[in-house]
């Protein structure tokens, strides 16, 4: 793992959408998981301008989408899949083909999982893994206690995800109970791994995962062995930190 500070969260949400750029530079097929969320919003903003401004082929990658609620109707504002749509699908024309989410209201969530897992094997991994950092170390919906194998799974939401959820997402009243997402199996099988995170309310957390001992009470700890996991943060995310 290693880690660096930026200056802000511009400069943060820069660097990442260049590494995505740089991916597909390098490997046009790739295949790029992320999260939605606020951490990768500016991500995924500068990383259309920059996909746009330049030119670049995307006509052969695949999307992945890390999480999602369940339950929620698929595209519903608040909705992870919304945000892809809106943020990166929409503004880059991404056809249906070059992309799969979860489906939050699939008859059979374990099928669903188990869809997902075999797409990401046929397509030979997962490349490039772009993810932010609960207030309680999650890692998309792996909550703490999350053992770090898990591939596909659903989950039931902790209390501080229900309430981060609601208030910073959905700008009227949902139920939330349950989360379907990608494992951490996934994240240490995946060739590179960018967690981000910014603002202050990020500080407590970033020093547990980064200096504390590797442990599913805090999933995002795991980051600390992955062989090329990276810890990208603006300077109020970094605040707490002991270097």
């Amino acid at each position: 793992m290693q880690l660096t500070v930026f200056t802000d969260y511009a400069a943060l949400s820069d660097q990442a959408a260049r590494e995505m750029i740089r991916t597909l530079e390098q490997k046009p097929d790739a295949v790029i998981c992320m999260a939605s969320g606020s951490s990768p919003k500016g991500c995924c903003e500068r990383f259309v301008q920059l996909a746009t401004s330049s030119g670049i082929d995307l006509s052969q990658f695949f999307f992945i989408g890390l999480d999602e609620w369940v339950g929620l109707t698929p595209g519903m504002p608040g909705s992870c899949s919304h945000d892809f749509f809106t943020r990166l699908f929409d503004p880059l024309s991404i056809p249906a083909s070059q992309y799969h989410l979860f489906d939050p209201v699939a008859a059979d969530m374990q099928a669903e999982c188990e869809k997902m897992d075999t797409i990401i094997r046929e397509k030979g991994g997962i490349d490039l893994m772009i993810v932010g950092i609960g207030l309680n170390g999650h890692i998309g919906f792996n909550e703490p206690g999350t053992p770090f194998t898990l591939l596909s799974h659903v989950i039931d939401l902790d209390a501080t995800t229900i309430a981060v959820g609601q208030e910073k997402y959905f700008t009227t009243p949902v139920e939330l109970k349950q989360g379907i997402t990608l494992g951490l199996g996934h994240l240490m099988h995946t060739r590179k791994v960018l967690l981000l995170a910014n603002g202050t309310g990020k500080a407590s957390v970033i020093k547990e995962a980064a200096e504390g001992p590797v442990t599913s009470a805090l999933p995002a700890s795991i980051m600390q062995q992955h062989p090329d996991g990276y810890i990208w943060l603006d300077k109020e995310a970094a605040a707490m930190l002991s270097e």
